[in-house]
């Protein structure tokens, strides 16, 4: 049996949120301009119906699901992700407050790049962006990979060095190097619940 959608309505004949596609559709169809999108839960739903269109517009639905779970994450804080088009691919990453999702930094994009590198790099430059800014925040990353390796001290990636992606492997050794230069707390990043919060805030929305 299908799982059960809500459908938000932002701008068309009707707005509101409906219960199936058909009841959408006679609102979004030929609306010049119709701003709408399918949620998995009716709270997603209404949470997205009280934001702006803007919020969500090619993004995952399940962004800012983490507001209206039972349990959150630690506010304030730092999430990051990367966006890499193909293994290796073009690669890019970047950082948001929780909170807001307003961008801190957006470093990219760059050639033959994989996105565990982009997490490691994201995650470190998270970190030394607080460093640099006297900021005392937990970031969070989805990649369980990037995190232990930001814990090890040591991007642990398989990528080949090429003549294009040679910019890539600069920013590893300087991302290794401050690694070794500076202690990290037990809490100073944490994994993402993508489960239970849905899509991090700092997600590419490119899924």
């Amino acid at each position: 049996m299908p799982k059960q959608k809500y459908y938000v309505v932002w701008k068309g004949r009707k707005t509101g949120i409906f219960t199936s596609w058909a009841e959408c559709e006679k609102q979004v169809k030929g609306f010049a301009g119709a701003e709408y999108k399918a949620f998995g839960t009716l709270r997603e739903a209404e949470t997205a119906f009280r934001s702006k269109y803007e919020a969500y517009k090619g993004k995952p639905s399940s962004l800012g699901k983490w507001r209206e779970a039972s349990v959150k994450p630690i506010l304030p804080s730092i999430c990051v992700d990367a966006a890499c088009s193909g293994s290796p691919g073009t690669l890019e990453y970047r950082g948001v407050y929780t909170e807001s999702s307003k961008e801190i930094f957006r470093v990219g994009p760059f050639p033959d790049g994989t996105n565990n590198v982009g997490e490691f790099l994201a995650i470190v430059h998270a970190l030394a962006w607080m460093a640099k800014n006297n900021k005392r925040i937990s970031v969070y990353s989805d990649s369980e990979s990037a995190i232990a390796w930001v814990y090890t001290g040591e991007c642990g990636t398989q990528l080949k060095r090429t003549s294009r992606n040679a910019p890539i492997f600069v920013l590893i050794r300087s991302a290794e190097n401050w690694l070794a230069e500076n202690e990290l707390l037990d809490d100073a990043v944490l994994k993402w619940d993508t489960e239970l919060w849905g899509e991090i805030p700092a997600d590419f929305g490119r899924k």
